[in-house]
């Protein structure tokens, strides 16, 4: 698995670089390039590898080019389908005259070589809450928007076109990251507008970084995130002008820069042939199991770290706490009082829609995570500050 990563790696690096270097001999290999379809495809870099193979000449079984092909023609037709989502939701925002600020792929897809090249299954959009009836409202009635209830910091709306809209008013995550909430809170003071008379704003690149950054340890402490946010992370470092001392500033009072020093030495083993620690070879192990959105074994081994311990981590998610709770019932925010009655609610959702074997399988996970798994989890979290 470690040499499939550095393989995979290096083939990404030759596709948003132009040059990397490569084990042409060991491409060739058919064992290989079936292993690097399987682990691409779970990270969502499949288009990036099949292509760069092209570009190296390498010659596939016919079934395996037919599977890359289809994963490159499915990026094209994704970036094409967002790209038309995003336009229509700026000239939407723009409309309902509220300022609107970008987030994630929706910015990252700029420093990709092509458009394409950068995936992302939605566009994230931030704007102030006293804004959202107004703008949901010209999303819907004028654009054709589908609209889902209104959740504890977003809310989901999807285009004609079937592309999914996450229409934030908040990007705090109190549940995961708390200490990174002051800084969270000051968002709106480090955007200003791209041009004179725009209603569009963009982030000043520290607080953009502090924000990738953030996102990535929230994944990271759900299960993983993939290895796609450390393409991001490394276009970040090296194509974009930047003062390393603002983002570390930044990122040391949100306390995130231990986090943030990790994994960027893992960035800089996957792609620029720096040498592996034991720490990297631990998140490299955790990631790669992960796939993009973690696993449950990942989760709850790294959750029973956090709360304390099998049966507390049980308990909190029998009863699960007021900054998690309130994400699936907004009206706690207001009534915080009616949080017994949430948490019966969700029982019952539990059972209504069909989530119970996913649950059962969560005991059983947590029941089988071996004391040796739990303290190796241990020593990553405390190494890499999480």
């Amino acid at each position: 698995m470690k040499h499939l990563a550095t393989v995979m790696m290096q083939l990404i690096k030759r596709e948003i670089v132009g040059a990397a270097d490569a084990d042409e001999a060991a491409l060739r290999d058919a064992a290989l390039q079936g292993e690097l379809y399987a682990l691409s495809k779970r990270h969502d870099v499949a288009h990036l590898v099949g292509d760069a193979l092209g570009r190296f000449c390498i010659s596939l079984d016919s079934s395996l080019d037919a599977k890359f092909q289809k994963q490159q023609m499915l990026a094209v037709w994704r970036a094409q389908q967002i790209e038309y989502m995003k336009e229509s939701a700026y000239r939407a925002l723009t409309q309902a005259a509220v300022p609107f600020l970008p987030l994630k792929g929706a910015v990252m897809r700029q420093y990709y070589p092509e458009a394409w090249m950068r995936t992302s299954s939605d566009v994230d959009i931030l704007i102030c809450e006293s804004d959202l009836g107004r703008c949901v409202e010209v999303l819907v009635d004028q654009f054709g928007y589908r609209a889902e209830p209104k959740l504890s910091h977003d809310i989901s709306l999807y285009a004609p076109n079937g592309m999914h809209l996450e229409l934030h008013y908040d990007l705090l995550e109190d549940e995961y990251l708390p200490c990174a909430t002051p800084i969270l809170r000051e968002v709106w003071q480090h955007a200003a507008p791209v041009a004179e008379g725009e209603w569009r704003y963009a982030l000043s690149d520290p607080m953009f970084y502090f924000y990738h950054v953030a996102h990535m340890a929230k994944h990271f402490q759900e299960g993983g995130c993939g290895v796609r946010p450390f393409v991001d992370l490394w276009l970040l470092e090296h194509r974009v002008e930047h003062d390393v001392e603002a983002r570390n500033a930044l990122l040391e009072r949100g306390g995130l820069l231990k986090f943030a020093n990790a994994v960027r030495l893992l960035c800089a083993v996957w792609f620029d042939g720096e040498a592996h620690t034991d720490v990297t070879r631990a998140m490299e192990a955790f990631l790669l199991e992960g796939g993009v959105y973690g696993t449950m074994e990942n989760r709850v081994s790294l959750q029973q770290n956090k709360k304390g311990g099998k049966l507390r981590y049980i308990l909190s998610r029998i009863f699960l706490p007021y900054d998690a709770l309130k994400f699936n019932y907004p009206i706690l925010q207001k009534h915080k009082w009616l949080m017994p009655v949430m948490q019966v609610r969700r029982w019952f959702n539990l059972l209504l829609r069909g989530r119970l074997r996913r649950s059962m399988h969560e005991l059983n996970v947590n029941a089988k995570t071996t004391d040796a798994t739990q303290e190796g989890m241990r020593r990553l979290l405390r190494e890499i500050g999480l």
